[in-house]
């Protein structure tokens, strides 16, 4: 995954080295990110999520997408240690991905985006406000996608890919 240099630091998580961001506000925006889609995702109404890298005129350049699947009906236990073990394997995996990824612009963003199977019904939890409807740019063409890693085990299903925009897409278009 494309990093900035001294933005993140090497940790051991479930036995093997990730990347962690050192600077505060940078740790406490991916920790709400993904704190705040974890009950989503427990009802089952995420259907992807996208970690997306723009160029200064905020137009993707590159996607990381992670497409999740929770068997809602699942109702046996589930041996943790074969999770932690298919999570590490995931995990591994996306260390070897750096290299299919493009060096980022200059002055570019990035964030992370949920896509929705059905949007959550209003309750009197606050967590469907703390979402708001995104304005990333669409490519015109169908993206280049590179698959990186699946990884099954019930109740969790999760595949990850690596999408850059096709090359016939339209450089300069306002999409």
């Amino acid at each position: 995954m494309a990093k900035i240099e001294g933005a993140f630091e090497r940790r051991r998580y479930v036995n093997v080295v990730v990347h962690r961001a050192r600077h505060p506000q940078l740790a406490a925006y991916i920790h709400s990110a993904t704190s705040g889609l974890l009950p989503f995702i427990q009802k089952g109404l995420i259907e992807r999520v996208a970690v997306i890298f723009y160029d200064k005129d905020h137009i993707p350049v590159e996607r990381f997408v992670f497409k999740l699947n929770v068997n809602q009906s699942y109702t046996s236990q589930f041996e943790e240690s074969e999770l932690e073990f298919a999570l590490r394997a995931f995990l591994i995996k996306l260390t070897v991905a750096e290299p299919l990824t493009k060096a980022l612009p200059s002055g570019g963003s990035w964030e992370i985006t949920a896509y929705f199977r059905e949007l959550p019904q209003a309750s009197s939890s606050k967590e469907p406000q703390l979402w708001i409807p995104t304005d990333t740019k669409q490519w015109m063409q169908p993206p280049h996608i590179t698959p990186i890693k699946s990884m099954t085990s019930e109740p969790l299903k999760v595949q990850l890919y690596l999408e850059h925009p096709s090359p016939t897409e339209p450089k300069d278009s306002a999409h």
